[in-house]
């Protein structure tokens, strides 16, 4: 457990405090009246309360629209699901500022709803709520979806053997035992929208602003570290509770259910549930097909009519006029370079992290377990200027150093490998472990000829979604990122900063590009995960 404690306390604990620090501490003394202005103050309680309604608004919306989902991915069978399931969690991957990016090209000007339709929705609340649908369809379908294709159908069937109808035997059989994953699902989904800052940016314009965005806003452009301190640590409240939340439902799931291979409950769809595969794929097509669709025809639709104009623009570093110190298509190989560095650093931190979970119980360890977590729900803008003013001296002088950014990515990424290694390793028996010990194996050959052969698949799963969540991470690489050296989301957030038709264009084919790789990334993971992985966690 040492090793990854001595992580999140370097990179993730030491500048995040820094930070809080440096706003509330003057003349060697703590100024906490500066809580007390900042909550008084009008507009930062107008933030507070649309930061909470929205996140509340999507997380309804978004289990209204995806549960029907989840059902179809996990008791359906049918042509192309494979495939589907997929492109459904794209979205996910998708760096927010991307996402927004589409829904800025469905919905906004000359976007495609005002060249047909003749209404725009950006910088409107719809566009805010239907992005965030968009961008966590894939939290609700895997979550709920993974545990439900794994519960025995025999039990309902047994419901209705002795008399129930089938919506009764669903309501008193099937509901309950999904009820702890689904809020499991609903708070991933709030914890996500409550903290979202790249679709508000680009689609909430003047008008609406999340706590993360007012972090952002305090600390870069009016530079009143003392509001940004308050800010942060009140988002670091609401994420403990929500994230303490989360690990309760959890822990209830594990204990109370017996799950069965879901390899052996899926079927062709039969009378109704056809209408209700319609109406499915239907959803996906428009909530998801449709905005990734308008983002590719965006990229292609240059000033001389459909080709390749803008994608050829992104090879030259003087096209765009001296946005970047390089070609932005160099931008993709730095991304994959920084993803590929924060995969390898998320995997030893996130494995190590797993095996101390499996091994060893107490509120510890529960605790430890939540401190894995905080990260994907504090101020990414928080953990990436604290990076700046507390990298910067020796032992720890990484000012000048690339590895600044897949540390930071690697945060993000040590979630997900936990909560893929945590179910595959608690079902290795620790019998055997033993019997090799015994045997007189060396830990590491224990590990290596005992535990590699039942984890080794799921190492890889985990490494793909690490990879995934990193390719995608904007928040605190915005900040970090060297000018001669952007990522890819940085590049697209830059090109959308400048006007013109030209680099409008170039971040639609740079967004494309990043949505390729994401999803060339997932069809792999895809390929490797078989039903035996899915243990109802994301």
């Amino acid at each position: 457990m040492a090793p990854p404690l001595v992580f999140f306390a370097v990179f993730f604990a030491y500048p995040v405090a820094s930070i809080v620090g440096r706003g509330l501490r003057r003349d060697g003394g703590w100024h906490l009246g500066a809580v007390g202005d900042v909550l008084g103050d009008g507009s930062i309680r107008h933030v507070l309360w649309f930061t909470c309604w929205q996140a509340a608004a999507s997380t309804g919306l978004t289990l209204a629209l995806a549960l029907p989902g989840a059902y179809v991915f996990a008791r359906l069978d049918f042509p192309g699901k494979r495939l589907l399931r997929a492109v459904v969690t794209v979205p996910f991957v998708l760096p927010t500022v991307v996402a927004g990016t589409a829904f800025l090209a469905l919905l906004g000007r000359g976007g495609f709803s005002d060249d047909l339709l003749g209404f725009r929705l950006d910088t409107s609340v719809w566009a805010i709520l239907t992005a965030h649908v968009f961008f966590n369809y894939a939290v609700v379908v895997r979550t709920v979806g993974g545990l439900w294709a794994q519960l025995d159908p025999r039990q309902e069937e047994a419901a209705r053997t002795l008399g129930a109808g089938r919506f009764a035997a669903w309501r008193r059989v099937t509901l309950p035992a999904l009820g702890t994953s689904v809020a499991a699902a609903a708070l991933l989904v709030f914890l996500f929208t409550f903290t979202s800052f790249g679709v508000i940016q680009i689609l909430g314009g003047p008008t609406y602003s999340t706590l993360e965005v007012e972090i952002y806003r305090q600390t870069a452009e009016l530079l009143d570290l003392p509001a940004a301190a308050v800010l942060t640590l009140l988002q670091l409240a609401a994420v403990a509770a929500i994230l303490a939340l989360h690990a309760w439902t959890v822990r209830r799931r594990e204990a109370t259910l017996r799950l069965v291979d879901a390899a052996g409950t899926a079927h062709r769809p039969r009378g109704g549930e056809r209408v209700l595969l319609a109406a499915v794929l239907a959803v996906v097509a428009l909530l998801i097909l449709l905005p990734l669709g308008v983002l590719v025809a965006r990229s292609l639709d240059g000033p001389g009519g459909y080709g390749l104009t803008y994608y050829r623009g992104l090879a030259s570093a003087d096209a765009d006029g001296g946005t970047f110190l390089v070609a932005p298509l160099e931008t993709v190989w730095n991304s994959l370079r920084y993803a590929a560095a924060a995969t390898v650093v998320a995997l030893l931190v996130g494995g190590l992290a797993a095996a101390a979970l499996v091994r060893r119980a107490g509120r510890l360890v529960r605790g430890f377990d939540a401190l894995l977590m905080l990260p994907l729900g504090t101020s990414a803008v928080t953990v990436g200027f604290g990076f700046l003013i507390t990298l910067d001296k020796p032992p720890l002088d990484l000012r000048d150093s690339w590895l600044l950014v897949p540390f930071a990515q690697a945060l993000v990424g040590v979630p997900f490998v936990v909560r893929v290694m945590v179910p595959v390793l608690r079902a290795v028996d620790h019998r055997l472990r033993e019997a090799a010990a015994v045997l007189g194996a060396s830990p590491a050959r224990v590990w290596r000829e005992v535990e590699l052969p039942f984890v080794g698949r799921a190492l890889g799963i985990a490494a793909g979604f690490a990879f995934a969540v990193s390719l995608g991470e904007f928040g605190a690489t915005v900040f970090i990122a060297r000018p001669d050296s952007p990522t890819l989301p940085v590049a697209v957030a830059r090109l959308l900063g400048r006007a013109g038709a030209a680099n409008y264009g170039q971040a639609m084919a740079l967004s494309t590009v990043l949505m390729l790789v994401c999803a060339a990334s997932l069809l792999v993971l895809e390929n490797l995960r078989t039903s035996a992985d899915s243990a109802g966690e994301f």
